[in-house]
């Protein structure tokens, strides 16, 4: 979960708008998320093939946690 700013700790997963084995690209938003004081959509910083999924809708993460990962090198052996 990055630092979504104003000291705030965590965050709600509300929406993902991605799933295991999609492909996305540097800036594409990737889920939503909702902390104590609004709702807002996460980027993501590169390209790659989403490879996991950390946490379901519905679940309150740790800022700092990983909440994705994403193969960057997908034709690597």
């Amino acid at each position: 979960m990055p630092d979504v700013g104003e000291g705030l700790t965590e965050a709600e997963i509300l929406k993902w708008y991605v799933v295991v084995g999609d492909t996305v690209s540097d800036g594409q938003v990737v889920c939503e998320v909702e902390t104590a004081k609004a709702a807002v959509e996460l980027p993501i910083p590169f390209d790659g093939v989403v490879s996991e999924l950390r946490f379901d809708e519905g679940a309150t993460v740790d800022v700092g946690t990983p909440i994705i990962t994403v193969d960057t090198d997908p034709g690597a052996p």
